[in-house]
């Protein structure tokens, strides 16, 4: 058993491009699904535009017909810490966790239609990730190399039906897997801090993790050029990491939060469309991703050690999430797009510590993109993306003085698909 499930594990690191992953822009998910989506500020709850739109809106997917769509994402997050007292007596250590700059993201759609009111898809697509890869050893964790490195690919078939001409409804099923690494955490596998599980929460490699959760949503055409839409995601409930059941909370658990959200697509003019998408995502359901720190010092062992189920995590906050999106028909051939995405501030400042692994600091990304159909119909997309700098400092635990971490990225892909 351990054997197979190391060596499906392989196939999941080759599947999400055989690479750490670190698309960290709204908390730990990507601003947007589908390229597309990612080139006019992540909107797609009213506005499906591609096979991977089933990932954000499975009610969207008899709207786009018979194609298929491939893309991949190349992303560059920038992380850095510095902790008070840590290059000595009242000197601070800065610690650079972008050993690793450069990350492939693919991502692929399929949609068929079934008769004249359904269609049967699936979209692919990483869901999200958070990478620190310290080029040294923070002191205030251990004495290796830092770092995490959490991936996770969904694959999310789907069914989409249309109940008349304006409205329609959709279900997908998640079908998830995670692969996790923690490395230079050697403080915390002992006793002080405790966990309920040494030797299962540092340098043990890759562990790998599988699960699944529903989505569904409505998608409906209220006025001449007015579509609304909504979606909800449940949580996504994932088998343990086994070999990480001394860092995680509930014995190695890290489920995906659930998600819910709403949408607006306005053609404004017939060659101007205008979408805007409001989603919550809820970091605060999963304990290992939403405990406080403070829970080391808030109850007695061994309830609230490490691994424990009352465990200490990265005490998220939950997350709402805005996204603006423009999309311009240029010329026949050649589509537009930008938008903004704001996502208020997961990290509190009393949390600051642990998430030198998790830095998720930005809020603010501008994207732009656009979309050109060649002469035999096939489309070639494009989309870049901005997450502007964004610093949290507060105070450090088990050592005096402060932390502060902060974190800026860019991104920038390529998608092809063709209808048939």
């Amino acid at each position: 058993m351990i054997f197979k499930k190391k060596l499906l594990g392989v196939g999941i690191l080759v599947a999400i491009g055989a690479t750490s992953a670190a698309w960290a822009t709204t908390g730990y998910a990507p601003h947007g699904i589908g390229l597309k989506a990612k080139g006019m500020g992540g909107v797609g709850i009213a506005l499906p535009q591609d096979a991977i739109a089933g990932g954000v809106n499975p009610a969207g997917m008899v709207w786009v017909g018979n194609r298929v769509d491939f893309g991949v994402d190349l992303f560059r997050p920038i992380r850095d810490a510095e902790i008070d007292n840590m290059g000595g007596p009242g000197v601070p250590g800065k610690y650079d966790g972008s050993e690793t700059k450069l990350f492939l993201i693919p991502e692929f759609g399929y949609n068929q239609m079934v008769s004249d009111t359904m269609s049967l898809g699936v979209s692919v697509f990483g869901n999200g990730g958070m990478n620190t890869d310290y080029k040294t050893a923070i002191p205030l964790f251990g004495s290796t190399e830092a770092g995490i490195d959490l991936m996770q690919l969904f694959v999310v078939p789907t069914l989409s039906m249309k109940l008349n001409e304006n409205h329609s409804i959709g279900i997908g099923v998640n079908l998830a897997a995670q692969a996790f690494e923690a490395n230079g955490l050697e403080n915390f596998d002992g006793t002080t801090p405790p966990t309920s599980s040494p030797g299962n929460v540092t340098n043990n490699g890759h562990d790998f993790s599988y699960g699944a959760g529903v989505r569904i949503g409505w998608t409906g055409k209220v006025a001449p050029g007015v579509t609304l839409g909504a979606t909800y995601q449940t949580r996504t409930w994932m088998t343990e990491f086994d070999d990480y059941k001394g860092l995680f909370a509930e014995n190695g658990d890290f489920d995906v939060p659930s998600n819910w959200g709403l949408g607006i697509a306005v053609e404004a003019t017939p060659k101007l469309t205008v979408a805007f998408d409001y989603q919550r995502i809820n970091y605060s359901e999963v304990a290992s991703v939403g405990n406080s720190i403070d829970n080391f010092l808030t109850c007695a062992a061994p309830d609230c050690i490490l691994g424990a189920d009352n465990g200490p995590g990265f005490g998220w906050d939950d997350q709402n999430v805005y996204k603006l999106g423009l999309a311009y028909q240029a010329k026949d051939n050649l589509v537009l797009r930008a938008g903004y995405t704001y996502g208020t501030d997961v990290i509190p400042s009393g949390e600051v510590t642990f998430n030198v692994l998790a830095p998720a600091t930005v809020q603010k990304h501008i994207s732009l993109g656009g979309t050109y159909t060649l002469q035999n119909g096939s489309e070639l997309t494009f989309a870049y993306m901005h997450a502007f700098e964004e610093e949290v400092t507060g105070p450090t635990k088990f050592a005096p003085g402060n932390t502060s971490i902060k974190m800026h990225q860019d991104s920038i892909g390529v998608a092809y698909g063709w209808k048939f």
